[in-house]
């Protein structure tokens, strides 16, 4: 079975968000096909969105799986539905949320799913913990983490702790 990299962004500002983020965390541990390669620090971010939200705790995360990106964002989306998260504000608070940052060398564009993920390379949430898991990655479309730092504001973001 062919075995893709796929990176996983967490976040959360809802229901205790570090939990929400370890209880995420296991559970992509238990996908099929997948194993969990590296996890990067929670970093503590302001909210995008609606005025008057908590902050919320993100993280990456690196998994090497044989699921198709499809299937991926099928088993995301349970893990989302399992900790209850709720869509009814756009960019409003949540308890989880999971995006498939990149899936491979891929780019798709579908009705359900675009990859790499629209707004990574704009948001220092994604790059700052996307960049301490792997510093050399380059993002297809886009260029080198590194060089898409120069552009993040690091008082967006505050590292927290290795989860």
């Amino acid at each position: 079975m062919a075995m893709t990299d796929a990176y996983i962004g967490l976040g959360s500002n809802l229901d205790g968000p570090e939990d929400q983020l370890q209880m995420a965390i296991k559970s992509l541990q238990h996908l099929p096909a997948t194993t969990l390669i590296r996890v990067s620090s929670f970093y503590r971010t302001r909210p995008v969105g609606p005025e008057g939200q908590p902050d919320y705790i993100n993280a990456v995360v690196l998994i090497k799986t044989g699921l198709t990106a499809s299937d991926l964002l099928k088993h995301m989306q349970a893990i989302e539905d399992n900790q209850y998260r709720t869509r009814n504000i756009h960019w409003g608070p949540r308890t989880l949320d999971l995006d498939l940052l990149l899936y491979g060398e891929s780019i798709i564009h579908d009705v359900d799913l675009n990859v790499p993920h629209p707004e990574l390379h704009k948001r220092g949430f994604v790059l700052y913990p996307l960049y301490e898991i792997s510093p050399e990655i380059v993002i297809p479309g886009y260029g080198s983490i590194a060089k898409l730092l120069q552009n993040a504001n690091p008082d967006d973001v505050q590292k927290l702790s290795v989860s």
